[in-house]
């Protein structure tokens, strides 16, 4: 099996994205992309504060191992596969901060758009 891709640039870093469309629409999710190759990520409002443990169906918090490809200067595709059994795949733009991609699962596909905050 080929060695997954972790982009320098997105390895240790924190984003929030924030969705303009798709299913999960006005709501933050903060991304943090670890050294180790998997990402940690939970729903939180734009100011950071996490939501209710009961405002989602999905966990607070969840990990997965992620895959992060440079496409161009600024421009990355990641990928990861959630416990939940949907898969995220994103072009993350770092230059106009904008998240565009597509969420599914076995049974479901959505295309999905945001905005992108780098908090760390």
């Amino acid at each position: 099996m080929a060695e997954i891709e972790r982009a320098a640039a997105i390895r240790g870093t924190t984003m929030r994205w924030t969705w303009t469309e798709g299913p999960t629409r006005g709501d933050t999710h903060e991304h943090r992309f670890a050294e180790d190759g998997t990402v940690t990520w939970r729903r939180a409002d734009p100011g950071g504060a996490e939501k209710p443990a009961g405002a989602t169906a999905a966990p607070t918090a969840e990990r997965a191992e992620y895959a992060a490809i440079r496409v161009a200067d600024d421009i990355y595709l990641i990928s990861y596969l959630a416990p939940s059994g949907f898969t995220l795949t994103v072009v993350v733009n770092l230059r106009d901060l904008t998240v565009v991609g597509f969420a599914s699962n076995d049974t479901q596909w959505f295309p999905i758009r945001g905005n992108v905050e780098r908090t760390g």
